[in-house]
């Protein structure tokens, strides 16, 4: 099922770093497949995308969205 999220890029330094969506509500959603225009601290975003229940991760941070696309609302 896919889902739209919006938030701010974070990249978070566990293990050898990952890079999430931290949305205004707190939740935070750990990014799989981000575009390197996206891996960028400060962003904030619309990201469209699968909540993939069947990934785990090391950084364990949140849910692992898939992304399947993206709009950059604004950057810091």
């Amino acid at each position: 099922m896919s889902i739209t999220v919006t938030g701010t890029i974070e990249r978070k330094g566990l293990g050898p770093g990952t890079w999430a969506l931290v949305t205004q509500a707190g939740e935070t959603y750990e990014l799989k497949d981000a575009d390197s225009e996206l891996r960028k601290s400060g962003l904030h975003v619309s990201i469209t995308g699968e909540v993939r229940k069947d990934v785990m991760t090391f950084a364990m941070i949140g849910p692992v969205l898939e992304v399947k696309a993206f709009e950059v609302l604004s950057s810091d």
